[in-house]
């Protein structure tokens, strides 16, 4: 019931809060971010997985562990890398547009590259999975929700103004339900791992976030463009992680398995190093207009 119907249903749901938030105008708004879109895309695709493989490789948590390390450092920034780049006085609009297309490609770059990730560290013990089917639920329980909250926004636009902060605090409500049970369910993998997996989601987030940071400065982007870089960078949707590594469970699976569990903790252990980081660049940067500097 958890994984194959709630759990679809509030990802879902959360998707839909995020389209609330989304205009057609945001997918094309990168063309006015080229150098900022092109090096935050180069850092979510290649990147980031080569980060978490190592972090992975260095560590050496349980095969599905690992596997939950490398689904979350594939999925894409969400509400979250949105929400702290706001509060970071980074350039919200650029951070909206990544989150945005970055979404409709990890459609089809998640699926491969777990794939991938389940072969290298499970081999034969791990679970088949089927590229397209996943790619099919992903963009059922991504893609279309966020479709369809744009498109109550462009009816509706009064409506969603009066119910979309209510419907944003539910959405966070159940994301954090989602956290509670990955790591009730597994609750011993959890507290046998800890000592191991706490400091290696804290070690890939704190190099995610210097990673994107440096990489905008090299190709010298403004500082507000620099911030939302590193926050696109150094945050992923925990909530489609936690979703992801509950798909490619056995389908006979009725609890959340232990790909999820990475997921669940970096839904912690994240603001142990993004809220430093936010605090110093909100400082940082008086309230006012993002510069682009492109």
């Amino acid at each position: 019931m958890i994984v194959k119907v709630l759990l679809p249903l509030i990802l879902a749901f959360i998707m839909f809060s995020l389209g609330l938030g989304l205009r057609g105008a945001d997918f094309a708004r990168v063309i006015k971010f080229p150098k900022a879109f092109g090096i935050g895309l180069f850092n979510q695709l290649l990147l980031l997985p080569l980060i978490a493989f190592g972090i992975a490789l260095m560590f050496k948590p349980a095969p599905e562990l690992a596997v939950g390390i490398m689904i979350l450092a594939l999925c894409p920034g969400g509400v979250t890398s949105n929400v702290l780049t706001w509060i970071a006085h980074g350039n919200t609009p650029l951070s909206i547009s990544m989150t945005a297309i970055v979404s409709l490609i990890s459609i089809v770059t998640v699926p491969l590259l777990v794939a991938l990730s389940v072969t290298h560290f499970m081999g034969v013990d791990g679970p088949e999975v089927d590229v397209t089917k996943l790619g099919l639920q992903m963009f059922l329980i991504t893609a279309v929700p966020v479709g369809l909250g744009m498109l109550l926004t462009k009816i509706s636009p009064g409506l969603v103004d009066r119910v979309g902060k209510g419907i944003s605090r539910v959405a966070l409500v159940l994301f954090v339900l989602m956290i509670v049970a990955a790591l009730a369910k597994n609750w011993e993998v959890f507290s046998s791992n800890l000592p191991n997996l706490g400091p290696a989601l804290i070690l890939l987030n704190i190099i995610l976030l210097a990673v994107g940071f440096l990489s905008a400065k090299v190709v010298r982007l403004g500082e507000r463009e620099a911030s939302t870089i590193a926050i696109e960078s150094g945050i992923q949707n925990g909530t489609l992680a936690i979703a992801v590594g509950a798909l490619i469970a056995s389908s006979d699976t009725e609890t959340l398995p232990p790909t999820t569990v990475p997921a669940a903790v970096y839904g912690i252990t994240m603001y142990l190093v993004s809220v430093p980081f936010v605090i110093w660049r909100r400082r940082l940067h008086p309230v006012g207009k993002a510069e682009v500097e492109n």
